[in-house]
């Protein structure tokens, strides 16, 4: 591909240009078309059931690991763009039973709640909708006919709500780049070399190819579990660089997903004003289904102690439709 190895070089970045930055990218490694013009799922089209077959050799334990942060009022969120925490209310309780008020016969009680929470409040998968490049949404569709006021009618969650099952795979950048914390500093952008040297330096369990769920630990957020919160969501964070769409694209991984709230480096790479850049590039152009808020710190203890970093990953959405993004709760068996 013409230009790709400059695309992939940080060093080349023009940092007054994000602009051209994100078109050559989006140009670059657009998938439009690749699997038909009525397409709703992106990469996860490289997920087949010969790739679910292989992900389920890889169980050898029975060892289940949910890899979701909790659902309740003391996330992350800070009210930005109208994401808050998850609001927990009870409907009925122990002491409606207790009372006799429930209205039911011979003694039975019960207990009922509800949840009122933004979709990408916690552990979390972006949809194709949530992301448009110039007003243009995935498979080259126009950003209006595809998301209105009655929610994603093209690409809404729902039609993802049994295709995220494969070979996962833990990339841990934190430990790999920062032995002696496990963490990678706020602002670290990660880029292609680092990517390929983790997956050697971990071995052959570590190659990344094609229907792959990438699973990147940057240790941010073991950091914010032990100093606080701060500025975790939306504020600087390691993550991937701008650089790295020619590798997501190159290596036609399925999705990926971080333990960071915006998958990207943050500060963005330029000194003029920009914003998740690369979710410009790899959502509405490649249809990369991308994961954020995810706790990888578990996982990587337990493939660090067994030398192997590939295990089935099960992370279907909830079917809601018209959504663009859905909660999620993933879990791997190793």
């Amino acid at each position: 591909m013409a230009g790709a190895p400059a695309l992939a070089d940080p060093d080349l970045l023009d940092r007054n240009d994000p602009d051209g930055e994100i078109r050559r990218r989006a140009e670059a490694y657009r998938n439009w078309g690749r699997w038909g013009s009525e397409d709703a799922l992106g990469t996860l089209n490289f997920i087949d059931d010969g790739k679910r077959l292989q992900a389920a050799s890889l169980v050898s334990e029975g060892l289940t690991i949910s890899l979701s942060q909790p659902f309740d009022m003391n996330g992350p969120q800070k009210g930005w763009r109208r994401r808050t925490n998850p609001v927990h209310t009870m409907l009925d309780t122990g002491t409606d039973a207790e009372r006799g008020t429930q209205g039911f016969p011979h003694g039975l009680g019960g207990a009922d709640d509800v949840i009122a929470m933004p979709l990408q409040c916690s552990t979390q998968w972006d949809g194709l909708g949530h992301i448009f490049d110039h007003g243009m949404a995935w498979n080259g569709r126009r950003a209006g006919d595809v998301v209105t006021s009655d929610g994603d009618l093209v690409t809404g969650i729902e039609h993802a709500a049994a295709s995220p099952v494969s070979r996962g795979v833990l990339l841990d950048l934190g430990r790999h780049l920062q032995p002696d914390t496990g963490e990678l500093p706020d602002g670290y952008a990660i880029t292609t070399a680092d990517l390929e040297s983790c997956a050697a330096a971990q071995g052959a369990t570590s190659a990344v190819g094609r229907g792959d769920i990438v699973l990147v630990r940057t240790g941010q957020l073991a950091r914010a579990r032990r100093d606080g919160w701060g500025d975790y969501a939306g504020g600087a964070a390691p993550g991937l660089s701008l650089t790295t769409a020619g590798w997501l694209h190159r290596t036609e991984i399925a999705a990926i997903a971080t333990d960071t709230w915006g998958f990207e480096v943050r500060p963005n790479e330029f000194d003029v004003p920009a914003f998740q850049p690369l979710h410009q590039v790899v959502i509405p152009n490649m249809g990369l289904t991308v994961g954020e808020l995810w706790d990888l710190d578990a996982l990587a203890d337990a493939c660090r102690t067994r030398g192997r970093y590939e295990f089935l990953l099960v992370a279907a959405p909830l079917p809601i439709t018209g959504a663009v993004g859905s909660p999620i709760n993933p879990v791997a068996i190793l």
